[in-house]
């Protein structure tokens, strides 16, 4: 690819249900009133889905595709826990979880059976909390149960940087793509994330990330005031560094995650975030739907 605008990928834009509201309808309202096809699913009530029955789940999948909304991605919590046998450095978790809770006492089979039920071709993961001396490799465990289900279910594997987690930069994102060549595997690259922990990506890691990219989660921060914002809002470049992963994807459609984490106005900030996601793709001359 050259990066010419018309080589760029499409872009699909999708809002995490719990960004706008705790209520699913109110999540499947935001849809409507801002004409957006496709919601994303992590907690409806406070309650994370890995965490409940497959009848439950059933019933939120028929609300939701009876808004005929789609549902691109499971957005779980798996492997956002303690690795067995490591202590881990402690420290507030967004949407912590306690495979214990998982009422099948599987979690991983039960996260694809949650993915099949939504219709979601696409399945986020960590790389558990962190602990000293990590390494890849560590991850070959688990990550080998889950490429062995994706394969059967026909899901993709979305590994986010996240800095609770092992995997907290773009670069330690790029290690673990690095060192697991799975078809399956993929990277969710959340850029805010790297600049909120005072790691912003360089140039080369995104180059080297872009071919399999297929994901992106999308917010800003203010970095002086430490706070998230809606995008456009802070001091995160999108402008600049978005060019590069589209110039390097192998995909033809880039899924755009909005994950507002502005909990003081969620609907609005959430509603700013679909407007400044629009405008940027207008501006980079990349389609978006």
């Amino acid at each position: 690819m050259t990066g010419t605008p018309l080589e760029m990928p499409r872009l699909q834009l999708a809002v995490i249900g719990d960004e706008i509201s705790p209520s699913l309808d109110d999540m499947i309202d935001f849809c409507a009133e801002n004409a957006v096809g496709r919601l994303e699913m992590r907690t409806v009530g406070g309650r994370n889905l890995l965490g409940m029955e497959l009848d439950e789940i059933a019933e939120i999948a028929s609300r939701i595709h009876q808004a005929r909304l789609t549902v691109p991605t499971f957005v779980s919590p798996v492997l956002k826990w303690r690795a067995p046998g490591q202590t881990d450095k402690g420290g507030k978790v967004d949407f912590a979880f306690d495979p214990d809770m998982c009422p099948t006492g599987d979690p991983f089979q039960h996260a694809f059976d949650i993915c099949i039920m939504l219709g979601a071709t696409r399945l986020r993961i960590f790389s558990w909390l962190k602990y000293d001396d990590y390494q890849p490799g560590d991850l070959a465990g688990p990550l080998g149960q889950l490429c062995d289900l994706a394969d059967e279910y026909g899901v993709d594997l979305q590994v986010e940087n996240e800095p609770v987690c092992n995997v907290a930069s773009i670069a330690d994102l790029k290690a673990v793509m690095e060192t697991f060549s799975h078809r399956r595997i993929r990277p969710l690259l959340d850029i805010c994330n790297a600049y909120s922990m005072g790691q912003p990506p360089t140039v080369e890691e995104l180059k080297a990330l872009a071919p399999r990219t297929d994901h992106l989660s999308f917010k800003d921060r203010k970095l002086a005031e430490r706070r998230t914002v809606p995008v456009g809002q802070g001091d995160v470049p999108y402008a600049q560094l978005l060019p590069v992963i589209f110039a390097g994807t192998k995909s033809r459609e880039v899924l755009a995650s909005i994950e507002t984490h502005v909990p003081e106005d969620p609907r609005n900030a959430t509603r700013q975030n679909v407007h400044a996601l629009r405008h940027l793709a207008e501006h980079l001359g990349v389609e978006v739907d």
